[in-house]
């Protein structure tokens, strides 16, 4: 079986590294970005199954990496998952209308955070 790729667009290394780790014990292939740019990049030459995303980003925010790639129809099949410490009401309305399928407020649960993968990629 195929393991599913998971992309993390994301500037802190501190959330990034035992994000990674985790998932990787838990049997999916990671690949990681460090600003909104390269985000965008990654996606498109990756091509992964999920995509985790935070919203403070260099270059280009997280909203905007969302809707350029949602709004694509090459890509917009990609779900993102925003993982923000961001935890507004709005925040969370512009991440649903960015194209967002999941908001989850930082920090997480790295168990919650695969069972939720796992909803969404089966």
């Amino acid at each position: 079986m195929t393991k599913k790729k998971i992309l993390i667009v994301d500037d802190e290394k501190f959330f990034i590294e035992p994000i990674k780790r985790f998932l990787d014990k838990n049997d999916f292939e990671t690949i990681t970005a460090n600003d909104g740019f390269s985000g965008i990049i990654s996606a498109r030459k990756e091509m992964p199954d999920l995509i985790i995303l935070d919203l403070m980003l260099p270059k280009i925010n997280g909203f905007q990496v969302c809707r350029l790639l949602k709004f694509d129809d090459k890509y917009k099949h990609i779900p993102i998952i925003i993982v923000s410490a961001k935890d507004t009401d709005k925040d969370k309305e512009l991440g649903k209308i960015s194209g967002s399928d999941m908001y989850i407020t930082k920090p997480i649960n790295p168990k919650t955070l695969v069972d939720n993968i796992n909803a969404i990629l089966t």
